[in-house]
């Protein structure tokens, strides 16, 4: 043992330690959903892996920009000390769109980056000045890529430049060494990292099947990839914001291929954080689903009513009970 200790002493850092002193404490970052919580984390009371990276990947229009700035919305809120690195590459987010999700803009960078090598740079630095602040000053902070598969490479650039009509073979690994480097980075930081993605139908399949653009980077790298496809919701003829199903297409934290419907509005209420909880609850036998009332308590109620009144309904003990259900649902080592 004094040995061990001798060589962390000599070739080692801060960060380099006796298998037996490490802390396996899981942090996570409250997504804004229970449901959503569960589903990435294995409990209603989980989210975000609070050092991991985490993929949102999805077609066009299915929400995961608004699906970001929602989880953004539910960290700030939740951490009132707290900030957010905002790297933007469609240069979708301005601070009309912030206020009117409900985000705290003074809290919030929005760094706009056109190619892979500039995002690389650009969240490397702040992840160094983040470790050389002292550890006891350091405020919870998050990053989001939004999104990866608009980043562009220098190379591309400049054959567009010069007119060259020839595609850059370099740019899935310039992709993967850029995660290779930010991973353990962000792992020593704990600052989690959201990067949404583009989705394709691949071609020749026997199943209908999706994957993530860019390459093979991200997909090692994240701890957790969710694929969301949606379905409008419309108040009478207004759409108000979607019905979003997300998918574990990848996941160290819970079950692959489990699946939940969350909702997302529009508006400054971002994402519904009951939505979903009656159907879990009705998975595990809780309460029962005729005709489209939930029976609780001996009374028959229309979804709808319960999630006009969550507190009313989901007590703590309900909610202790639903984590249960979660954790048997979506936890790795229980049936």
């Amino acid at each position: 043992m004094d040995f061990l200790k001798e060589i962390v002493k000599e070739i080692g850092d801060e960060y380099t330690q006796i298998a037996s002193d490490i802390d396996e404490t899981e942090r996570f970052i409250d997504t804004g959903s229970y449901v959503f919580n569960g589903l990435i984390s294995g409990s209603i009371f989980g989210g975000v892996s609070s050092n991991r990276i985490t993929a949102i990947a999805g077609e066009s229009s299915t929400g995961k920009t608004y699906f970001s700035l929602a989880v953004v919305k539910n960290f700030l809120d939740t951490h009132p000390d707290g900030y957010c690195l905002y790297f933007d590459t469609e240069a979708a987010v301005n601070k009309g769109l912030l206020e009117s999700r409900g985000i705290d803009t003074t809290r919030l960078v929005v760094v706009n980056v056109v190619t892979i090598e500039e995002f690389r740079s650009k969240a490397l630095k702040a992840v160094d000045i983040y470790l050389k602040t002292e550890e006891e000053q350091r405020k919870p902070c998050m990053f989001v890529l939004d999104s990866l598969g608009m980043l562009s490479t220098e190379k591309e650039i400049r054959d567009a430049l010069d007119d060259k009509q020839v595609r850059d073979m370099t740019k899935s690994q310039l992709v993967k060494g850029a995660f290779r480097m930010l991973t353990l980075k962000l792992g020593q930081a704990n600052i989690p990292l959201i990067v949404t993605n583009h989705t394709y139908d691949v071609i020749g399949s026997y199943i209908p099947t999706k994957e993530m653009g860019g390459g093979s980077g991200l997909k090692y790298a994240a701890s957790t990839i969710i694929y969301l496809s949606k379905k409008k919701e419309k108040d009478k003829t207004e759409v108000i914001g979607n019905i979003i199903k997300a998918k574990t297409a990848k996941s160290r934290l819970s079950k692959e291929n489990k699946e939940v419907n969350i909702r997302l509005y529009y508006d400054e209420r971002g994402l519904d954080r009951y939505y979903g909880l009656l159907e879990l609850g009705e998975l595990g036998g809780l309460w029962k689903n005729v005709a489209g009332r939930y029976e609780i308590d001996g009374k028959k109620i229309y979804a709808k009513n319960i999630y006009a009144e969550p507190d009313k309904y989901f007590t703590e003990d309900i909610m202790n009970k639903l984590d249960e259900i979660s954790k048997k649902t979506f936890s790795y080592g229980t049936n």
